[in-house]
């Protein structure tokens, strides 16, 4: 692909965004490659090994910190893994219309930036929520929460690898709800610790297919990996519900536009 700044620029506010919040990254990077007339397919293909490169270097932080948990990572790993493997092996199977291909995974697109969005707004509620929740019978039952952490696992591969989206802000808050007296910032660390594995072996399995712009993942990488920095050391000096909000407005309106 031929060297674009705005691409540069786009990687490099995602990834500050990303770096200030915690959240926006395949959301809001598969939407912005699509306007600029990326295909579904090559947009979600170079997002998923984007996604990988980016975070994985939130594993080695998180688990210096502590804030992993990888009994819940492997639980989540064992269902997400296989699904991807499903879905990839599904959007394989149908190649031969590639037009069928892209409609499909734009409208899922749609689809997971609403929900994404809905998420975003009520992450605190729904916290609250499960919080006073805690004590019940799924939640103190450890074999019942392994097969559901198992289950969210299917849940998210097969919606990360049709979409790119929902390792980050859907698993966190779904994971709210089985583990709601776990620490958020081990929410967190825990799910990155997930996403990476899911996301690089969603991205190689869509490389494999075509699905991938090297051209297009280094210009993209040329900006988010100072992005991403420059906001992790703003992180806390800029109002978070006022960024996460303004946020969630973007992506609903990006979701309802691909769909409607």
């Amino acid at each position: 692909m031929d060297f674009q700044i705005g691409l540069v620029i786009a990687g490099l506010a995602v990834g500050f965004i990303v770096g200030l919040t915690g959240v926006g990254g395949g959301s809001l990077m598969t939407p912005i490659l699509l306007y600029f007339g990326i295909s579904p397919t090559t947009a979600v293909g170079t997002d998923l090994l984007y996604a990988a490169f980016t975070k994985a270097g939130g594993i080695f932080v998180h688990n210096k910190k502590g804030n992993i948990n990888w009994k819940i990572t492997g639980w989540l790993t064992l269902g997400s893994v296989p699904a991807a493997l499903v879905t990839l092996w599904i959007l394989h199977s149908i190649k031969t219309d590639i037009e069928t291909v892209n409609r499909v995974i734009k409208y899922s697109l749609g689809w997971a930036l609403l929900f994404t969005s809905v998420a975003i707004i009520f992450k605190k509620k729904l916290l609250v929520f499960s919080q006073k929740h805690a004590g019940d019978k799924f939640h103190s039952e450890s074999t019942t929460q392994n097969m559901l952490t198992i289950a969210i696992g299917v849940l998210l591969g097969a919606t990360v690898t049709l979409t790119s989206i929902g390792a980050g802000a859907l698993g966190t808050v779904t994971l709210f709800f089985l583990y709601p007296l776990l620490p958020t910032p081990r929410l967190v660390g825990t799910e990155i610790a997930h996403a990476v594995p899911l996301t690089l072996v969603a991205g190689i399995g869509h490389a494999s297919m075509g699905n991938l712009d090297l051209g297009l993942l280094g210009q993209l990488l040329m900006g988010s990996l100072p992005g991403i920095y420059m906001g992790s050391m703003l992180s806390g000096k800029v109002p978070d519900q006022f960024l996460r909000n303004a946020i969630a407005v973007m992506l609903f309106l990006a979701g309802y536009k691909l769909i409607f």
